[in-house]
């Protein structure tokens, strides 16, 4: 394919200059004016013919012959390339890929999905629920069926070689989900993804129990067990059944009735630091309860006290209906932002 694009662009390029060979020859032998030589040179190279003009001479019409005897036989060549790049298939795909990579390579703070089965996909719709911009890292195409991710970015290879991943952008990407199958897998892209960004925020799958010290030790922040997870789940239904339905009912920034919403202390005036969280005044201005706070040694604190202090780069966790979660962002925004 590569080849044929070459051929055409030589092609053009030769064209253009019997084009002008023909225009200046026009120009001088016959003491046309440009438009007029442009006319006579494109008609002869076109084939569309046109009537001899009287006193048509004997050296223009040697310039016709030569333009209509090569240039005619490049213009028709031209076509044909032309005609094999439309019908090939194979360039619609790689014009495809090439527009792909190109929104890949401006891309930033955005989420690299390595596998994209069952938990890749709720990974996505979580993010999709979030708006977080992410790419699709998988083996397989997406199915044509497969149309709520049809808009999404899917990058066609292994995410455990370093060249997929640096497709992917990852040196800017603030985050990476690794939902492979395979514990050997995760862990190659784990080991891949800390060294082309030591930054980088990893989460990753792990079937077996014994792969999460070794997710860990390869540089994961967090492994999830899915198994695990499934089954405590269950398991909790018929010992709390009332309590996990209510936890089930709680979102994060979903559609449920209850909402949790994450506030970095980051985004709020800084005349607030060093203050108390009373002082923010969220309960009384939204409607919504602080249930956690986080410092920035990592340190929970579970319904934190009133006099709890706000510091930078510090977490506050608030939970509420959706329509005071949409306060409290319009809160910030409007009071507390810098």
């Amino acid at each position: 394919m590569n080849l044929i694009i070459k051929k055409i662009r030589t092609l053009s390029l030769l064209l253009l200059i019997f084009i002008m060979v023909g225009t200046i020859g026009f120009y001088y032998i016959e003491n046309l004016s440009f438009i007029d030589s442009l006319w006579y040179s494109t008609m002869t190279l076109t084939t569309v013919g046109y009537g001899v003009p009287e006193n048509f001479s004997d050296e223009g019409k040697l310039l016709t012959i030569f333009l209509m005897l090569f240039g005619v036989g490049i213009v028709l060549y031209l076509l044909t390339n032309i005609s094999l790049v439309i019908l090939n298939g194979d360039y619609i795909q790689e014009y495809k890929r090439n527009k792909i990579l190109k929104k890949m390579n401006k891309m930033e703070n955005h989420i690299i999905i390595c596998g994209f089965g069952r938990n890749g996909r709720e990974a996505a719709r979580k993010l999709k629920l979030f708006n977080k911009p992410f790419i699709i890292v998988d083996k397989k195409e997406l199915a044509i069926s497969d149309t709520e991710f049809k808009d999404e970015i899917v990058l066609l290879g292994d995410a455990i070689n370093d060249n997929v991943l640096q497709k992917a952008n990852v040196e800017n990407a603030e985050g990476i989900i690794s939902a492979v199958p395979s514990d050997a897998d995760n862990l190659f892209i784990v080991i891949t993804a800390r060294q082309l960004n030591p930054n980088l925020k990893i989460i990753s799958r792990a079937s077996n129990r014994n792969s999460i010290s070794k997710l860990k030790l390869a540089g994961a922040d967090n492994v999830i067990m899915p198994d695990k997870i499934g089954g405590n789940h269950m398991a909790s239904l018929l010992v709390t059944p009332d309590l996990i339905e209510f936890m089930d009912n709680i979102t994060i920034e979903g559609s449920n009735n209850v909402n949790l919403y994450e506030i970095n202390t980051q985004n709020i005036n800084k005349k607030y630091f060093k203050n108390n969280i009373s002082e923010l005044k969220i309960k009384e201005n939204t409607g919504c309860t602080i249930i956690g706070y986080k410092d920035d040694n990592g340190k929970y604190f579970i319904n934190p006290d009133d006099s709890q202090i706000i510091d930078d780069n510090n977490y506050i966790i608030v939970i509420g209906k959706p329509d005071q979660i949409v306060s409290v962002k319009k809160y910030l925004v409007n009071e507390l932002a810098s």
